[in-house]
């Protein structure tokens, strides 16, 4: 029996013959993948299984088919292998698991990654399953976080973030600059749209303006779905990397999300970015995230948010004052809170209209009173 130090040696020897093998030196990945419940049967998540372990990943298939270079665990259907692969991450067995579904916490969501059709650019998508936070405001702040989190750990030093142009947009945008100001390392990306900002428009989308696009799981949920399978009818998921690992502080189980619709190319995808994850070490990244933005104030952040309370304009009865031409607009209000916004004007005697423009709603005054009204929505909490 070879000694611990033998032992050692040729666990050392076999790295460096894989690394001339495949390129990559030190530990292989180990990654489970199950492949039943896909509407494109297991042949096509095996196809993906065998294109992943060329990589230098260790992949362990598991379902009913066998290939070589795949390590095969046999169960009998899709509910026997979720329990074998949890089974697999609770052991160690495993380094992380792709899988077509899975329970995630509350607090906890996944960060996507897509190939974008404009410039055939990565994008980081934050998020795309589970939930952050019940709150939606929140839930998009910490998405922000996870999305810095899964690029730093796949070698994106200095991430670029955007955030979609969605209801929670603004209130998103001044919670991460004020975090940023207070200390955390966030870089903010610049729509290619000739305004500019971080507010990201649908070319920003296609183009992949930012490193990291920001939106709740919902829309990046369809988000994924969309740029995935654009060009082949929806069907088929056919470019990208999936729904991504799901990420939540204090959370360590590496769990990539796939669709049932994802085809052999995304899936062979996810299990590289699942191994991508293991080598940038993800959870002493996420660690690090975490504590940077705490000392940054986030908790403190967040719970004054929730305390906050907005003025009751809306339960008032507010006498519109005279009419004037409005040609100046205010823009970083959320949609849900135009009208409140407006009675706030009102009640300071300053005449406000709502509007949409073409980058979101609007406030509208005149030229006189811009300065005086965008002070009494700032000290509203309306704009930052």
């Amino acid at each position: 029996m070879p000694s611990s130090v033998e032992k050692i040696i040729a666990d050392t020897f076999m790295e460096m013959a894989q690394g001339l093998e495949t390129g990559s030196y030190g530990k292989r990945p180990k990654i489970a993948l199950t492949g039943m419940g896909s509407e494109h049967g297991e042949e096509n998540a095996m196809e993906a299984a065998v294109a992943a372990a060329k990589d230098g990943i260790d992949v362990y298939y598991i379902g009913s088919l066998e290939a070589e270079g795949v390590t095969t665990v046999k169960v009998a259907d899709d509910e026997e292998g979720h329990k074998k692969m949890e089974e697999m991450l609770a052991s160690g067995e495993i380094d992380g698991a792709v899988t077509m579904h899975f329970p995630f916490p509350i607090g906890v969501s996944t960060v996507g990654r897509v190939i974008t059709p404009a410039k055939g650019k990565e994008m980081f998508i934050a998020n795309t399953t589970g939930t952050s936070s019940a709150d939606r405001i929140e839930g998009m702040i910490k998405n922000a976080i996870y999305g810095i989190i899964a690029a730093k750990a796949c070698g994106k030093q200095n991430p670029t973030i955007g955030i979609l142009n969605v209801d929670g947009a603004r209130q998103t945008e001044k919670a991460l600059k004020e975090l940023q100001e207070k200390g955390y390392d966030i870089t903010f990306a610049e729509s290619s749209r000739a305004d500019g900002g971080c507010v990201m428009r649908g070319n920003d989308v296609l183009q992949a303006s930012p490193d990291i696009l920001v939106t709740d799981s919902l829309t990046g949920n369809i988000l994924v779905k969309m740029l995935s399978s654009f060009n082949t009818g929806g069907s088929f998921e056919a470019t990208g990397y999936g729904y991504g690992p799901g990420i939540g502080e204090g959370y360590e189980q590496l769990v990539m999300i796939v669709s049932r619709a994802s085809g052999a190319p995304v899936i062979a995808n996810a299990i590289r970015y699942a191994a991508e994850l293991v080598k940038g070490k993800i959870y002493k990244v996420a660690a690090d995230e975490f504590a940077a933005a705490k000392k940054a104030g986030l908790k403190e952040l967040l719970e004054a948010r929730k305390a906050a309370s907005k003025p009751a304009a809306a339960e008032e009865e507010v006498a519109a004052p005279p009419a004037e031409i409005v040609t100046a607009a205010i823009a970083g209000i959320e949609v849900m809170d135009l009208e409140d916004a407006v009675k706030v004007l009102w009640k300071q005697k300053i005449y406000a209209e709502s509007g949409m423009g073409c980058t979101g709603p609007i406030i509208r005054v005149s030229d006189a009173n811009l300065e005086k009204a965008t002070e009494e929505l700032k000290k509203a909490g309306y704009i930052g």
